[in-house]
């Protein structure tokens, strides 16, 4: 029963990260602003909170799971999966500073973040998705004995 609890909340947080990151797509477009800003803060926020919590859980699924840890341990696609997971975290990082900065920056009603800007976080969280894409894949694979 504890596998499957794990094995569920772990694919719950999965998904819900993969709509948080489309949601960070949608919202980080020209002509952001305050008000938009103070939302996009905290979705990233979630985004943290959720990848820290999907994190813990597919530590403990490893742990107590019934497959065992040395099935993921000696699992190159497991750790191709990890990788994949890591790649995409560093990828939020720049995007997280900017959003930061641009609250900060944005305190005036008036304030739009530059086009310029925009393009260049779009560009992270492209990368981010296009990476995440992998992660299912690499699952999928795995669980299939790969």
């Amino acid at each position: 029963m504890t596998d499957l609890l794990l094995t569920i909340v772990h694919h719950l947080l999965a998904f819900t990260l993969a709509g948080v990151i489309a949601v960070e797509a949608v919202l980080v477009r020209p002509g952001l602003g305050r008000r938009g800003l103070a939302l996009l803060g905290r979705v990233d926020a979630a985004y943290g909170a959720l990848a820290g919590l999907l994190v813990l859980i597919g530590a403990a699924r490893v742990y107590f799971g019934l497959k065992g840890w040395e099935f993921f341990i000696y699992n190159p696609t497991f750790w191709a999966k990890m990788a994949a997971f890591t790649a995409v975290g560093l990828l939020s990082i720049a995007p997280t500073i900017r959003i930061a900065r641009w609250r900060a920056a944005g305190g005036g009603e008036a304030y739009i973040v530059p086009d310029a800007e925009i393009a260049h976080v779009r560009r992270f969280i492209t990368a981010e998705v296009a990476v995440f894409a992998l992660i299912p894949i690499f699952a999928a694979t795995m669980a299939r004995g790969y």
